[in-house]
């Protein structure tokens, strides 16, 4: 018998533990097949702060998710042994000892078979997450939802921040570059260079604009068909969302995604080989009413129904 949230029916939505789902909570992976794991940071961020407290709100947020997806037919807590596995203790006041400590944590749990699912705090952690995953499966495909490259060479003369973890995921050879997939990019930059350059590299970058009025669902045909069975990583920042749907986050862009397009996206990673997966920047001192924190927890919940080993209908 896996491990299973707690029900409506058990313990009222408002009670109960204060973990995603309400699921148990471990404090190591052993004998879990995936993995909800928090990094409570914004110290890698440029603009408006709070990520810190995002983990925790995304948590709250999810306690109304209930374990059988309607429309895949997904049911991934009869497939998969899942928990909650905390917090990983960053360093609040030094963002490269915070880095380090990531990537230790990560090391430590990808001893174990386990597919991590990782709850934001700011983009910069998805470099130290994916220096773990790649000394477990190689240079990893990559579908990065975002509104932002997250190319940059620098920000204010640091190498790492929540603005350049691919361009280092790229130069470290984390990631396989003809199988990387940018979804959303959008905005104003200081140049062509800001998104060419990636496509320079052999990434595929589709902008918002390419989406708008569109489904996602025949995009993600393409991005399956062509990274097969590689081992991927689905790196997904809450600003790839119009502000309407999402606004707490740090750095909004005006004509995101939608929230059907998002489930798209997400639902269409259904099949492929997934090796870990986060969701990052939600902002929750910029959220009042919670919408973001909420589609954070749904799309994390959607994650875990395409993870492997997980059957769905569609």
């Amino acid at each position: 018998m896996f491990n299973q949230p707690l029900g409506g029916n058990e313990m009222p939505r408002f009670g109960g533990p204060s973990t995603f789902m309400r699921l148990p909570a471990q404090d190591t992976a052993v004998g879990l097949d995936a993995a909800f794991v928090g990094i409570p940071m914004d110290i890698g961020a440029s603009n408006r702060p709070g990520t810190r407290f995002g983990p925790r709100q995304i948590r709250s947020e999810s306690a109304m998710i209930r374990p059988y997806n309607m429309w895949t037919r997904a049911a991934p807590f009869d497939a998969l042994n899942v928990a909650d596995i905390g917090d990983v203790a960053i360093n609040t006041f030094d963002l490269k000892d915070a880095v380090r400590r990531i990537t230790e944590f990560y090391d430590d749990m990808l001893q174990h078979p386990v597919v991590p699912l990782t709850m934001g705090g700011d983009h910069t952690l998805s470099l130290p997450v994916l220096r773990a995953i790649a000394k477990k499966h190689g240079p990893v495909a990559l579908i990065h939802v975002d509104a932002h490259a997250d190319i940059n060479e620098h920000m204010f003369g640091e190498e790492i921040a929540h603005g350049t973890p691919f361009r280092r995921a790229y130069e470290e050879g984390l990631i396989d570059a003809q199988n990387t997939f940018q979804i959303g990019l959008r905005g104003t930059g200081y140049g062509p260079d800001d998104f060419d350059t990636a496509r320079n590299w052999g990434f595929t970058v589709i902008q918002a604009e390419e989406l708008w009025h569109k489904s996602a669902a025949p995009l993600m045909e393409q991005v399956r068909t062509q990274i097969g069975d590689r081992p991927v990583y689905l790196s997904f920042d809450i600003d790839s969302m119009d502000p309407a749907f999402a606004p707490g986050t740090g750095t909004v862009e005006m004509g995101g995604l939608t929230t059907i397009q998002a489930l798209e996206i997400v639902r269409g990673c259904q099949g492929l080989n997934l090796v870990g997966c986060d969701l990052v920047e939600v902002s929750p001192p910029y959220d009042p009413s919670g919408n973001t924190a909420m589609i954070a927890a749904n799309l994390l919940y959607e994650m875990l129904c395409v993870l492997p080993g997980v059957s769905a209908a569609c």
